[in-house]
This record gives structure tokens, C-alpha cells and sequence, in this order.
């Protein structure tokens, strides 16, 4: 796509956005939408696992053929985000002195994602959505082009995010920054040429471990694993394991083997600078900007981004298709709802897309 100028000025060189698509653009090109990614996912919404994706896509029961999102009607496209390790620009991606950018990585905010998937739109010869969508990270970006490019805008869909991350939000994600920052094999972000298995494994795996009790919920945990033992082996000074800990442990290891250190501490900056209202008299007044006809979501059980966010949301926007108050799922997943309980997202997007 080119240079792009970031907001701190600095201009990053010859940036690549990885996508995928599904469906096919009409004539008129008025039947595309843009599907956005959380934190830790990435533009292989649908399909099977295969050489360039170690997993399935992440919303199957949402978008495909017969699905809320129709890709027999619709035009889907999914890019990877700027910053993120799945294909587009980021800091495994090799500087022009031809080293790994790693921790020379510029700063970038969500405001400065949004501008190179405008950037990546128009390439695609798409001026204009049908509908934006995304959750966690993926919704902040959502809110992002409501404002930044209304014209571009029909529809969106914020699931599970704020206007602006709180204190509490940074807070939980400095721990996860610091962990990977501490493992000895960081190496200040200098970590490429280690042989494989011998980067910044624990720390990486530590973030995530961290980042699942903000995904999920006490009562799933306690309904699930109770205080079961994961082997024959007492975990009360017997040498053994809680079931719970196997279990972050599982997740955590498998999560170092699909994403880079760099990239976490990246985009988890990029979601600490999300705030629509900065520069813009604050978030009531760019709320107001939003034109596009909207669907807010919020998760009752969500300890990450809570339903106070999602209600600020949902009352400043001018045209909401669902009233004042946001659509509150009920579940026992948390923030991770919105990827999991398929049937209830669908049917609100449903509604979102018939409007």
C-alpha cells in the first residue's frame, strides 16, 4: 500500500495488509463488509486450519454461506491488523536495513490501524461499507472509522468494547506487557535469531495466561474445573496440578506457538491508546459524529470491558437499532462471548444488517 504517516509523525515505509476474503463485490460495490479481528486474532475468519492458518477461523458460526453474515449476499474481507504478526506490517516484518523491526517498532494507536485499513480499502477499490464489524480491539476500531470516515460507513456493529479504555483496562494489561518484557529472552525485542522454542516463550505464555481470567469468568472456572486434580498426583504439596492451572498452562504454551512478543506488546499498547474522544472535545461530542446506523453489545458477565462501557456507547450515538441501551448477552464466558455464543451474535447482527 505505501508509506504510511502515523500520528506521531513518523512515517512507516512500504506498510502490507493481510487479508482474507469471501463472497464476491457487485457491481455497484455496495454489498461489502468489513469484518475486524480481537487482540489476539487475525483475518482467518472462516475456513479450516492449513499451512498460513494453525487454526480454524474464529467465527464460523457467524459468517459463511446461510450465516447472519451471508456470504452468499455479502461481500466479506478480514484484514490482519497493522502491528499485528499474521501476514501484515509489524515488528517480525523486516526494516529497511533489513533487520527484524522487533522493539524499533514504531508506536502505532488504533486511530492509526483504521487509517491503513482506509488505506487498505481503497486499495481494494471499496469507498464505502455496508457495515463495519468487530469485537474487543475489533470494535475499537469499528468506532474509529464511524468517526474518522463517516462517509465510508452505513452500518456497525461494536461488540464487547469501550469508547475510551479506562485505568482498570491499562492497568490489566501493564501486568501482561511486563511479563514479556521480563523473560530474559526478550532481549529487548531483539529475539529473532534465537534458535526455535528459545525466544520469549514463558513471559508470552505468562501475558496470555493473564489475559484468559480477563476473557472468562469465575463461574465458568468454578463450574468446570471445581478443585479437580489434573493427574493422580495431590497438587496440595504432592507434586501435582489443579486442573484450572493445566489448563492456562495449555492455553498459554499453545498461544506461543501462533504469536509474536513483539506484536502483543504492540497492538496491547495500541488498544491503551483507544479513546474516540481524544482531540475531539471529549468522547460524548465524537459519539455524536457517528452517522452509521448501530448495534452496541455488551456482555453481562464481561469483567474486561464492562456493560458501562457498552451503555456510554450506546446512549451517545445518534441512531441505534436497538434504543438508548446497548443488547446485553447473558452468559457465563465473559468477554470471550461474543466468539462463542454464535446464535445469540447472529441473530443481532441479523437484525443490524436487515435495518
Amino acid at each position: 500500500m505505501g508509506d504510511l504517516e502515523l500520528e506521531s509523525g513518523q512515517v512507516l515505509p512500504d506498510v502490507r495488509i493481510a487479508y482474507e476474503a469471501w463472497g464476491e463485490l457487485d457491481a455497484v460495490r455496495g454489498n461489502a463488509i468489513l469484518v475486524l479481528h480481537a487482540l489476539t486474532g487475525d483475518s482467518h475468519v472462516v475456513g479450516p486450519a492449513g499451512p498460513a492458518h494453525a487454526s480454524a477461523g474464529w467465527w464460523p458460526g457467524v459468517v459463511g454461506p446461510g450465516r447472519a453474515i451471508d456470504t452468499d449476499r455479502w461481500f466479506v474481507v478480514a484484514p490482519n491488523v497493522l502491528g499485528g504478526c499474521q501476514g501484515s506490517t509489524g515488528p517480525a516484518s523486516v526494516a529497511p536495513d533489513g533487520v527484524e523491526w522487533g522493539a524499533r517498532f514504531p508506536f502505532v494507536t488504533i486511530r492509526d490501524q483504521v487509517a491503513a485499513q482506509v488505506a487498505f480499502a481503497r486499495a481494494l477499490g471499496i469507498d464505502r461499507f455496508a457495515a463495519v464489524v468487530g469485537g474487543s480491539m475489533g470494535a475499537m476500531h469499528v468506532l474509529e472509522w464511524a468517526v474518522m470516515a463517516p462517509e465510508a460507513v452505513e452500518r456497525i456493529a461494536v461488540l464487547a468494547a469501550p469508547a475510551a479504555t479506562t485505568a482498570d483496562q491499562i492497568a490489566l494489561n501493564s501486568v501482561q506487557l511486563e511479563a514479556v518484557r521480563s523473560d530474559p529472552a526478550f532481549r529487548g525485542g531483539a529475539y529473532y535469531d534465537a534458535p526455535d522454542g528459545e525466544g520469549p516463550t514463558r513471559g508470552l505464555a505468562l501475558a496470555r495466561r493473564m489475559a484468559m481470567l480477563n476473557y472468562r469468568t469465575p463461574i465458568e472456572l468454578n463450574q468446570r474445573f471445581e478443585r479437580g486434580w489434573q493427574s493422580d498426583l495431590d497438587p496440595l504439596g504432592g507434586g501435582g496440578r489443579f486442573a484450572v492451572e493445566s489448563y492456562l498452562d495449555f492455553h498459554g504454551n499453545k498461544f506461543t506457538r501462533r504469536f509474536d512478543a513483539n506484536s502483543y506488546l504492540t497492538l496491547t499498547e495500541a488498544m491503551n491508546s483507544h479513546d474516540i474522544g481524544r482531540g475531539r472535545d471529549g468522547v460524548a461530542a465524537a459519539l455524536r459524529r457517528i452517522e452509521a446506523t448501530t448495534l452496541v453489545l455488551g456482555i453481562d458477565s464481561d469483567r474486561y470491558f464492562s456493560l458501562e462501557g457498552q451503555r456510554e456507547i450506546a446512549a451517545g450515538v445518534r441512531r441505534t437499532i436497538h434504543g438508548g441501551e446497548p443488547v446485553v448477552l447473558r452468559s457465563d464466558y465473559g468477554h470471550d462471548a461474543f466468539l462463542i455464543e454464535d446464535d445469540a451474535v447472529a441473530a443481532e447482527l441479523a437484525r443490524l444488517l436487515a435495518a
